[in-house]
């Protein structure tokens, strides 16, 4: 803008100059004078009051510079005065219209500009009221999980406590293979974790804040394949790990089993019969969004990230479903076949261990689930 009013104000003064030199080379010709109308439209583009006033001043002197040359007739003088003041009143008309339709044209800018940004503010606003309410509805869908665990807590306490004494009983039988001590082991650990998750969530509307430690990746797979390894091989869906040796995690076992449960189950109920799920787990020097996520456990050293990958071959999801894949409640499942609480509640152990869970997924191709983690520094030292 202030280049193109320096080109303005160049070529309306050097229309100024000619109209000027015409002038006094040809004093009684008033036709020429009239040429001062281009320099002050000119000027009066550039909007400014003064700067025109100026130009009008300069204008009229130059106007009148015939008359200060000697006469050769009284009449003919009496009639140049008359010209150049009928001159002088168009100029002067000109710089008034001028000036008043720039700035007629200024105010209209200056509202169109304020009618853009009241038009932007309430688009903000308008999304700040959509957020507001997804949030209002996010907080009554957590509300509802509350008020549905304790309706039904004592109901499903009752059988557990059954279930635990019969797997006592059966562990207690004479003859038992190993490998059916080992499937009463599980039993027996999952029945202990069911009913501490159910007193974490009856405890508090907050789930217990995590207890992290070094712990070997390794041992983090392994109970969660032998728990799943029977319903993947019941369905006919290849299960394998990838774990990177020597890789510590810092984690609480007992939360990222929650996770590593919940997203295998996904994994097998969008697999179809023939297909393979794999959990890989591998390690790679943090980024610094990553280490300001894993500050928040209280560590400063923890300049490693582990990835616990569950990559399946099956459906995929699309677009839309991945956006709204972590809001509470919502699921694809069949009525009955989920609460669609699995991938939100794993979000939130995932995050308050300061990390990340995050998915990948393309319909036909399959879907990743990625849980980051911050892991063993390069030179831990003593955990």
């Amino acid at each position: 803008m202030k280049s193109r009013n320096q080109l303005v104000l160049g070529i309306a003064a050097l229309l100024f100059l000619i109209v000027t030199v015409m002038e006094w080379m040809f004093p009684l010709n008033v036709v020429g004078a009239f040429g001062f109308v281009l320099p002050i439209l000119l000027v009066a583009t550039v909007r400014n009051r003064q700067l025109m006033v100026m130009t009008l001043a300069l204008c009229i002197l130059v106007t009148f510079i015939g008359l200060f040359q000697p006469a050769k007739k009284k009449e003919r003088f009496t009639t140049v005065v008359f010209n150049r003041i009928m001159v002088v009143c168009v100029l002067a008309g000109v710089a008034y219209i001028g000036v008043t339709w720039e700035e007629r044209k200024a105010r209209e800018e200056a509202a169109r500009a304020a009618l853009a940004t009241q038009t932007e503010h309430l688009l903000r606003a308008n999304t700040q009221l959509v957020e507001l309410k997804d949030t209002l509805a996010r907080s009554e869908r957590l509300a509802a999980v509350g008020q549905l665990v304790a309706s039904v807590a004592h109901e499903v306490g009752t059988p557990l406590h059954s279930i635990a004494w019969h797997v006592e009983a059966l562990a207690e039988e004479p003859g038992l293979t190993a490998e059916m001590q080992k499937r009463i082991r599980i039993i027996d650990e999952q029945l202990n974790r069911v009913v501490r998750i159910i007193q974490d969530l009856l405890s508090s509307t907050r789930q217990r804040k995590p207890e992290p430690t070094w712990y070997p990746a390794e041992r983090l797979i392994e109970p969660v394949m032998a728990l799943m390894e029977p319903g993947y091989h019941a369905k006919g869906v290849a299960l394998q790990a990838e774990v990177a040796p020597s890789v510590l995690v810092w984690a609480d076992a007992e939360k990222i089993h929650q996770v590593l449960v919940n997203l295998l189950s996904n994994a097998l109920a969008a697999t179809s019969v023939g297909g393979q799920v794999t959990v890989s787990v591998a390690a790679r020097p943090a980024s610094a969004e990553e280490r300001e996520r894993g500050s928040c456990t209280g560590r400063t050293d923890l300049d490693t990230a582990v990835t616990l990958a569950v990559s399946d071959s099956g459906c995929g999801m699309p677009r839309e479903d991945m956006e709204r894949a972590f809001q509470p409640f919502f699921t694809t499942k069949a009525i009955g076949k989920g609460t669609g609480l699995g991938l939100f509640l794993s979000r939130e152990v995932v995050v308050a261990h300061g990390g990340q869970l995050t998915l990948e997924s393309e319909v036909g191709q399959g879907t990743t689930a990625t849980v980051i983690l911050p892991g063993l520094p390069t030179n831990p030292g003593t955990a």
